[in-house]
């Protein structure tokens, strides 16, 4: 993983450019340029607008609502894939492997999902649910690969470990006994980076399969 600044709880915190962070700096902007009113209005609304679409979404995501929670971002799922296994060990690498090895999981969904962001780009969203015996493995694991350099699970959608996900769009959620990752990457066109986070903040809230 990289190395991104972390808050209290252990969540990654982001670079904020997300889309909603984007929209407020442009209002900042206008209001000390002397741009007129009306605009920095027009810019606040946008921004509301961005961080309630991506409010909805998180929550269609939480309901394993996959297409609509795309939708909601104006976006549109073209092509998913999922698979499950029963160990991790093999479906790992670095460290988090190694950890594997001194503590197995119960079991491992993963999946990938091409996304067109409606700006006539295509991303590819990798998703990760590991399921351990115990909630203290879980958060141990969850503490191991939010570290940078640590290894991962081998996510669908890459030929070798790191060569498309690089950790650079990454996201983790613990929930008890399951550890959830979601990484992002372009898959066709130059997808904005505000664009790629919000994939990954969406697609960590999807339970498991």
């Amino acid at each position: 993983m990289v190395n991104q600044p972390r808050g209290p709880d252990g969540r990654w915190v982001k670079y904020k450019y997300g889309a909603g962070a984007m929209v407020a700096a442009g209002v900042v902007l206008a209001a000390t340029s002397g741009i007129g009113g009306g605009t920095a209005a027009s810019l606040d609304s946008a921004a509301g607008q961005a961080l309630k679409g991506k409010s909805s979404s998180k929550k269609s995501a939480q309901k394993g609502r996959h297409s609509e929670a795309w939708q909601r971002l104006g976006w549109r799922q073209l092509k998913r894939t999922a698979k499950r296994e029963l160990k991790c060990g093999p479906h790992s690498f670095g460290e988090a492997q190694r950890f594997f090895l001194r503590h197995p999981c119960v079991d491992l969904d993963r999946l990938i999902v091409t996304i067109d962001d409606g700006s006539g780009n295509t991303i590819a969203v990798s998703v990760a649910w590991v399921k351990m015996p115990k909630a203290s493995e879980a958060s141990e694991l969850k503490r191991l690969i939010d570290k940078d350099g640590t290894g991962n699970v081998a996510l669908l959608g890459e030929k070798e470990h790191g060569g498309r996900f690089t950790g650079e769009n990454y996201d983790s959620r613990l929930r008890k006994k399951l550890v959830v990752i979601a990484e992002s990457a372009p898959a066709a066109g130059r997808p904005s980076k505000a664009t790629l986070e919000t994939a990954v903040e969406i697609a960590v809230e999807f339970p498991a399969p």
